[in-house]
């Protein structure tokens, strides 16, 4: 076993907030529901005559300066439409996030008609998200927001700072964020919440039974490894995060083309959700035992790869035939998940940029879920609904399993056919899961295409603030079915 050196210092977001009655006085936010959401806003003469003459009409997402006496900022009209709804789900409050990357430095408050402030302010704080840290010239402290005294400060601030981490994971360069670095990222979390930490490199994963993560990350200089954190009362309900770390992948000896590598840095999203997820359950305290797992490893080209037709024993016993060595990220949860199938667990998840079918099926916004609990996936889907982080349920089709049959091996890592690559992936990796009493698996995307109200272009730990809540009831009613 050995044990990481922290290197890795999430950033927080504390530039971003403030409490109640600080220095000077705040703008305020004034929220307004469409044309005749502006009469019921309190305003001098002279604003709404100028809001007015701007005709401003409280659309979606349009915003409007409103001067005071002196020639300053004295308020901010922000629209939020006449639909119910914000972009792509969840109340319109969260479309707040799109507000902080318009306005100049300076405090601001929330006031008037905001029917859900803490769902407001955190979409504040990942709408204020940038990734700077290759930027020679770097971003200026911008505009803050006051923290009603109403509102949860403290679970506000880390939900927000555990999106961010997962985004600087995910935005980070692979020649900054290899397997080492993704353990110093969770020596990191680990170090500032007391939690245990063993780390499994290298050969020794061999030794450890280990055998398909070892065969995935081998022919990287960069050593293959098994990250693995413990927190948490031992007799609370026990709760195991797995996250797919593959920190680059050139799609092993089944090379990738070039333009299918671009984005391929973003192969360890799974993981950065799965380390953001943990970070906020340890944060906010919840009673839970928490284990995270994190196969970290680099799938490269070298005379040692593993090859397409290499039958490989796993940790759980089942021999795997290689029919592909681009599905390598399943090979490195099934050891993973074998491990963590041993304790037992309450709830076990995968987060995992699995497949592109899942992108085919439902897009890179709507990640797909897999689950055999028909209660607890409505509760996963009402959930990430209403606060903006939402997934979708697809089934474990039992019957495509069939797919995966290997005529030298218990099983192949990839189908026989072209259909259902998600469906049949998720499969893959419950063979390996047989006393988890609940098992999810979340084939996201990890990566936002475009700018949007809740953040910029580029990582998203997707469904990490969809599980915290799921994990949060658990931890209240002393497990998931209770």
């Amino acid at each position: 076993m050995t044990k990481a050196t922290p290197a890795f210092e999430p950033r927080v977001c504390e530039y971003i907030f403030g409490d109640e009655g600080g220095k000077g006085s705040a703008v305020p936010i004034h929220a307004v529901r469409g044309m005749d959401g502006l009469a019921s806003v309190e305003l001098h003469a002279r604003q709404r005559a100028w809001a007015e003459a701007n005709t401003f009409t409280g659309r979606a997402k349009s915003f409007l300066a409103l001067p005071d006496e002196n020639g300053s900022i004295g308020a901010i009209l922000f629209g939020l439409g006449t639909n119910d709804q914000a972009e792509p789900c969840g109340p319109p409050d969260l479309l707040l996030g799109e507000l902080p990357r318009h306005l100049p430095a300076g405090r601001y408050r929330l006031a008037g008609d905001w029917r859900n402030v803490e769902l407001a302010a955190v979409a504040w704080g990942l709408g204020s998200y940038k990734f700077d840290t290759y930027q020679s010239q770097k971003s200026s402290a911008g505009a803050l927001l006051e923290l009603p005294g109403n509102a949860d400060g403290d679970r506000i601030r880390r939900t927000v700072n555990a999106v961010w981490l997962g985004r600087d994971l995910i935005n980070t360069p692979a020649n900054d964020m290899g397997p080492d670095e993704l353990e110093h990222a969770v020596c990191a979390i680990a170090r500032r919440h007391a939690a245990s930490l063993q780390v499994i490199s290298g050969d020794e994963l061999v030794e450890q039974n280990f055998p398909l993560i070892h065969a995935v990350g081998r022919a990287s200089p960069r050593a293959p490894r098994l990250i693995d954190l413990t927190w948490g009362r031992d007799s609370a309900p026990r709760v195991t995060i797995v996250g797919k770390g593959v920190c680059f992948d050139t799609g092993g000896l089944d090379i990738k083309p070039s333009s299918a590598m671009l984005l391929m840095k973003k192969d360890m999203g799974g993981a950065a959700a799965a380390i953001a997820l943990a970070d906020l359950v340890m944060g906010l305290k919840l009673d839970v035992r928490l284990r995270l797992l994190v196969p970290a490893v680099e799938n490269s080209v070298a005379g040692d790869a593993f090859r397409p037709g290499d039958i490989i024993r796993s940790r759980a016993g089942l021999s795997v035939e290689i029919g592909n060595t681009d599905a390598e990220g399943r090979l490195v949860l099934a050891d993973a998940l074998a491990l963590g199938d041993e304790d037992q667990p309450e709830l076990m998840m995968t987060f995992a940029t699995l497949t592109g079918a899942a992108r085919v099926a439902l897009g890179p916004d709507l990640p797909p879920f897999y689950l055999d609990d028909d209660e607890l996936a409505a509760q996963i889907v009402a959930t990430g609904m209403a606060i903006g982080d939402p997934v979708w349920r697809m089934p474990f089709w039992t019957d495509y399993g069939r797919s995966l049959d290997s005529a030298n091996a218990d099983l192949n890592n990839v189908s026989d056919g072209p259909f259902a690559g998600s469906v049949t992936a998720a499969l893959f990796l419950k063979r390996f899961v047989k006393q988890a009493k609940h098992y999810a698996h979340f084939d996201i995307y990890g990566w936002r295409p475009s700018q949007r109200a809740l953040g910029p272009k580029g990582g998203e730990p997707h469904a990490t603030r969809a599980m915290f809540d799921i994990i949060r009831q658990i931890a209240a009613k002393g497990g998931a079915d209770a």
